[in-house]
């Protein structure tokens, strides 16, 4: 199969994963569910999110549908590419469960990553005022503030998003490397 298709099917797969580990994340987060944006995530994945929670409870705030929702699509992602460029599927079952979740946790990583530098970007220009940006802070601020208590600004120069970008570049690739 071409790589084109192959990377179609991985895009597909991705951005729908990314937006069921948004909805897990900002439901841990409590983020604003009015806020327009946390509204798009929510109308996006509620039509597959919904019936799983009939079969999956929720422990506090932690969403186990979203989770097994997020895992069960990685697995389907790395079966549908194998078997478009394989044509068969070599692996077991433990290792399709095992590449799945190290495939939700890159992604999760990913997401973290560039979440931090549309905020840091963001920040230069909107001043708090767009839905996305105040969403994204909700999100990474409890991440930011112990960074912010061991390295404080700097001459008004914040450096905790820089500190956890280069821990979650760090992570995401030893992860990788794992795999």
């Amino acid at each position: 199969m071409s790589n084109g298709a192959t990377f179609l099917v991985q895009t597909i797969f991705d951005l729908f994963i990314m937006a069921v580990i948004l909805r897990l994340w900002m439901q841990l987060a409590r983020v604003d569910y009015f806020n327009p944006f946390s509204q798009f995530i929510v109308k996006i994945t509620s039509p597959v999110l919904n019936p799983l929670r009939r079969v999956f409870p929720t422990l506090g705030r932690f969403d186990i549908a979203a989770a097994f929702l997020a895992t069960a699509l990685a697995a389907l992602k790395i079966f549908v590419i194998v078997q478009m460029q394989v044509g068969a599927f070599p692996y077991s079952v433990l290792n399709l469960f095992m590449a799945s979740i190290q495939s939700v946790l890159i992604i999760t990583l990913q997401l973290m990553f560039w979440i931090l530098i549309i905020r840091a970007i963001l920040s230069w220009f909107s001043q708090g005022r767009n839905p996305i940006e105040f969403v994204f802070a909700q999100l990474t601020e409890p991440m930011l503030a112990p960074i912010r208590r061991i390295i404080p600004p700097i001459g008004g120069l914040d450096l905790s998003v820089l500190v956890l970008i280069i821990l979650v570049q760090f992570v995401r690739i030893s992860i990788m490397g794992a795999g």
